[in-house]
């Protein structure tokens, strides 16, 4: 996990203290598991669920679950649930996205971390189509431009096991937070990470 993502849910994190239960997808035996924010170090509980599981570190938890499907967790067990760089490598991620909206209780906060997008917009769009126009105006792909700037760029296939998706701050609004309140969205990084949080009605 890059430091700016792991900065981020911590910031996040810290803004909602909480005291109670807090679960991991995709959480990993280490210093780079979310679990080991400062901002939880009063959580009453915290478990991590990944396929390589179970394992323990510190004072979690991690346990082998599929995402897909977290059944050994009632509904609404959890005050805090969080998720990065899971959902790209789901095949089935609205699966886990129904399962963690199911499992979150109501008032809980969710924050989810995925790669998105190259969104060429605003002064550094300018910045960036004038760097490529001189490149490509240098070796004469004229024919090119106007397909390069009508596309959706992404960068980097990261497959492990697989990799699937990649998603826009749209997808928060509409699909991951759908009827959620205080939903907030960010970009970060290059290639772009986004970090989304809400909280359950």
């Amino acid at each position: 996990m890059h430091p700016k993502v792991f900065r981020e849910f911590e910031k996040i994190s810290s803004s909602r203290a909480t005291h109670g239960r807090v679960l991991e997808v995709g959480a990993v035996p280490g210093e780079t598991s979310l679990l080991c924010m400062r901002s939880l170090n009063s959580a009453r509980q915290k478990i991590g669920i990944n396929l390589n599981g179970p394992d323990e570190y510190k004072d979690f938890k991690i346990l082998n679950t599929n995402a897909n499907d977290m059944s050994i967790f009632q509904d609404g067990y959890f005050d805090m649930t969080l998720c990065n760089g899971v959902l790209e490598h789901d095949k089935f991620f609205w699966r886990s996205i129904s399962e963690i909206r199911r499992v979150t209780k109501s008032g809980g906060l969710i924050v989810i971390g995925v790669p998105g997008y190259v969104q060429l917009t605003g002064n550094l769009a300018a910045v960036q189509a004038n760097i490529l126009f001189r490149i490509f105006k240098k070796i004469r792909w004229h024919s090119f431009m106007p397909s390069l700037f009508r596309s959706t760029l992404t960068l980097e296939v990261h497959n492990a096991p697989g990799d699937y998706y990649r998603f826009t701050e749209q997808t928060f609004r509409e699909v991951f937070f759908l009827g959620f309140n205080d939903i907030k969205v960010i970009h970060i990084n290059f290639p772009p990470n986004i970090i989304g949080s809400a909280i359950k009605p």
